[in-house]
Formats: structure tokens, C-alpha cells, sequence
């Protein structure tokens, strides 16, 4: 097939692409500090006595995390206004169901990081007189964030690419740009392979920390 590549085309549309990538960062930053936020909070209340509370947070996460997220994104633009009567813009709501669906994978994370956690810590802890708020803080959180660090990572690597979903909704990040531009200049392989570039250029360094922790906090045996 004889096909000949330009990508002249994609140098004159760079500042596009170039917001488009810098909108696809916001959503991952934003989705991604307030989901892991939110997620610690709730992994902290599951784990919990208070019964009434652990339910509620178990059906968020298993909604969460057994639902597409494509479903989710058009969910909260279409038809959380009907019930709740307030208008999300598309990045509004873009952002609020990438926000929840992190929180509800961080949930776990930080759950089995809290359920890793020797029993005989809390109890000595509280034999040192300490209260729960000051073990979890000074004694249970550290460690947690340490053994938990690889896989948040994957997390956070994860959710850079789900926010092209995002573009379903209209919302100007990378890959909306790119199909925009595909469909309006005809040059789908030169723009989408530049996409696929940027967003490498955005997500390796994550992949290659994630490596790198996964080695460092690996047990040696």
C-alpha cells in the first residue's frame, strides 16, 4: 500500500494539540489528587467498626469499579442534572466521575495497605497511651504510603490514559484535539500517531517510577 505520510499538517496544528495536552493534564492532576484524597478517607472509614459507615462505602466502590467508565462520564453529564437540577459543564463532569472512579480503586489500595499493618503495632501503640487518630497518623499512614506507593502509581498511570474517555463529552484534552483535527483535515495516522507520542512523552515517566518503586519496596526474600 503505497501511502504517503505528512506531517506538516500536524506542525502547523501544534499549539492545539499542545492545549489539548495541557487540559488532559489538568483532569489527571485534579481527578487524580482529590480521587486518592477521597479514597484514603473512605479506605479509613471501611476499615472501621461503624457498620453504617463501612456499607454505604463498600457500595460506592463496587458501583465504581463494576461499571464502564465510558457509562460513568455520560452518566454524570446526562443525567445527574436531571436529578439534581445543577448543569455540569463537560469538564465538570469529566472531572467529578474520574475523580470518584480513582477514589473508588484507592479505596481498596489504601484498605489493603491499612489490613497489612501488624496487628501488634496498634496494640503497642495504644499501649503507649497513643490515640487512634496519633497511630494512624505517626504510625499506620507512613507505612501504608510506602507499601502502597507502586501500586498508586499504576493507578495514576491508569487514569492518564482512561481521561481520553473524556472526549465522548466534548471536553478539549488530547484525544478529543486529535480526532477533531483527524476529521477536519483528513489526516488521521499523522495526527493520532503524534497523540499516541504525547501522551508517552506524558505517561513514561510514571510507568518507568512505578518500576523502579515496585524494585525498591519489593521483600527481599
Amino acid at each position: 500500500m503505497d501511502y504517503q505520510w505528512d506531517f506538516s499538517l500536524v506542525w502547523e496544528n501544534a499549539p492545539v494539540l499542545l492545549k489539548g495536552l495541557g487540559v488532559t493534564l489538568q483532569l489527571w492532576l485534579l481527578a487524580g489528587a482529590i480521587g486518592t484524597a477521597v479514597g484514603l478517607v473512605f479506605a479509613i472509614g471501611r476499615a472501621g467498626a461503624r457498620r453504617w459507615l463501612r456499607l454505604p462505602i463498600a457500595a460506592f466502590v463496587e458501583v465504581f469499579r463494576n461499571t464502564p467508565v465510558l457509562i460513568q462520564l455520560i452518566w454524570f453529564y446526562y443525567a445527574l442534572p436531571i436529578l439534581v437540577g445543577i448543569q455540569f459543564s463537560t469538564f465538570g463532569a469529566a472531572a467529578l466521575a474520574l475523580t470518584l472512579y480513582t477514589a473508588a480503586y484507592c479505596t481498596e489500595i489504601f484498605r489493603a495497605g491499612l489490613q497489612s499493618i501488624e496487628r501488634g503495632q496498634w496494640e503497642g501503640a495504644k499501649a503507649l497511651g497513643m490515640r487512634q487518630r496519633v497511630i494512624l497518623r505517626r504510625v499506620v499512614l507512613p507505612q501504608v504510603y510506602r507499601r502502597m506507593l507502586p501500586a498508586l502509581t499504576n493507578r495514576m498511570i491508569e487514569l492518564a490514559k482512561v481521561t481520553s474517555l473524556a472526549s465522548i463529552l466534548a471536553v478539549n484534552e488530547l484525544m478529543y484535539q486529535g480526532r477533531l483535527l483527524s476529521s477536519t483535515h483528513y489526516r488521521p495516522l499523522e495526527i493520532l500517531t503524534v497523540v499516541a507520542l504525547l501522551y508517552f512523552v506524558l505517561i513514561w515517566p510514571g510507568s518507568y517510577l512505578a518500576a523502579r518503586l515496585e524494585r525498591r519496596f519489593r521483600p527481599h526474600s
